[in-house]
């Protein structure tokens, strides 16, 4: 999948005062505050997603707070996984893009991205990817546990379209 990018001020809020102030200031940051507030990123991105129960063998998640990029090691058991995890991680508040460097032990066809936009529910995308709003239920499986409700979403979160 290579780099795919998400709206860096939208998502879960996971990170603490120091990455926020690294985040603000890179360049300012003693090089040693920046690689400790990098790893404590990682490490809350990793256990967020862990806490989703994903089975991902080997899972590794590093962040690089001055450009806002999750890279994510790891072996899925398949592409629905895969992808749900680039999903987790790259909806986080000051996440700008997921890398992602993943294998899967099942290969399927990929499904698609969609960045959420104002005024979107969840009939509606369905509308537009399958030509039918009461497939919305399809998104709302494909999208679990990150998504609780199926009117719960928001401007700028990524959703997994799965195909037709």
């Amino acid at each position: 999948m290579g780099l795919i990018s998400f709206f860096k001020d939208a998502g879960e809020k996971l990170f603490g005062k120091k990455v926020q102030d690294v985040q603000a200031a890179p360049a300012k940051a003693d090089p040693a505050v920046l690689a400790e507030a990098n790893r404590e990123a990682g490490t809350a991105i990793e256990n967020h997603i862990n806490t989703l129960g994903f089975t991902v063998t080997a899972l590794t998640v590093t962040f690089d707070g001055a450009t806002g990029i999750v890279k994510v090691y790891g072996v899925a058991k398949d592409q629905e996984t895969k992808e749900k995890v680039i999903l987790a991680a790259g909806n986080v508040n000051g996440v700008a893009g997921v890398e992602d460097k993943m294998t899967v032990d099942l290969s399927q066809p990929p499904a698609q991205f969609y960045t959420v936009v104002r005024g979107d529910t969840l009939s509606k995308i369905a509308k537009q990817f399958y030509g039918n709003a009461n497939d919305y239920p399809r998104i709302f499986e494909a999208n679990k546990p990150m998504l609780t409700h199926p009117d719960k979403i928001y401007p700028g979160q990524n959703l997994r379209i799965p195909p037709k």
